[in-house]
């Protein structure tokens, strides 16, 4: 009986997949949402003494407009990936792991600014789980390299 409880269980978690339910995410006041306690977050709007957390945001010169049509071109041949919500300031990603089917949401923001240096925030945490074995900041950083190497 315990052996049937278990297999049906299995079953049902596997069918289901592993994507746990979308937290509240967005711009709040000028700010991405803050990273929980757990080490399965990066935010380039944590404080940068908080080394578990905190990554560089990425840098881009020119308008907030070519930012995000680079961005988008990254984000589109990106494996796995959902572009879920453009805005003119903002977009977020789902990110669905191979094999568990664990979502990972990513989000970018662009706050306005004048100079023409334009300043991408970015946050990229999981939705279940405790540990990511560090799978938020490689994507954030491959992410990086492939936004820095395109023509701008």
């Amino acid at each position: 009986m315990y052996k049937k409880i278990t297999i049906i269980s299995l079953s049902m978690m596997l069918l289901m997949g592993c994507s746990g339910t979308v937290p509240t995410l967005g711009v709040t006041a000028g700010k991405l949402t803050p990273c929980p306690d757990s080490p399965n977050c990066v935010n380039s709007q944590q404080a940068t003494t908080d080394e578990e957390h905190y990554i560089e945001p990425i840098e881009f010169s020119g308008t907030s407009q070519q930012a995000q049509v680079s961005l988008l071109h990254v984000l589109k041949t990106a494996e796995r990936a959902d572009i879920v919500v453009v805005e003119d300031n903002y977009i977020r990603v789902e990110f669905t792991s191979q094999i568990m089917r664990f979502v990972d949401d990513v989000e970018f923001y662009f706050p306005s600014v004048e100079s023409g240096k334009i300043i991408i925030q970015v946050r990229s945490a999981s939705r279940v789980g405790h540990s990511d074995f560090g799978v938020n900041r490689e994507r954030i950083e491959q992410i990086r390299t492939e936004f820095n190497a395109l023509p701008q």
